[in-house]
């Protein structure tokens, strides 16, 4: 999921992945992401990234600023 929200973010701001000036880590633990996701577990999250707001949805849906990135 944490690769997802990176790929999200890094189409919002029309730029490559590696790219990025923050690091995901810095923001939020993509470990805990990637493990909050790994199961059938209905929950959304919500964090902001720079001045973007990030929400990451169990189907796998990652909204930036209300543009929405679907698997």
């Amino acid at each position: 999921m944490s690769m997802r929200v990176i790929d999200a973010i890094a189409a919002e701001l029309d730029i490559d992945p590696l790219e990025l000036d923050t690091p995901l880590f810095e923001v939020i633990n993509p470990e805990a992401l990637d493990r909050l996701f790994r199961d059938d577990v209905d929950c959304t999250v919500s964090f902001a990234y720079d001045d973007y707001e990030v929400t990451v949805s169990n189907d796998g849906t990652v909204t930036v600023d209300g543009s929405t990135y679907r698997p």
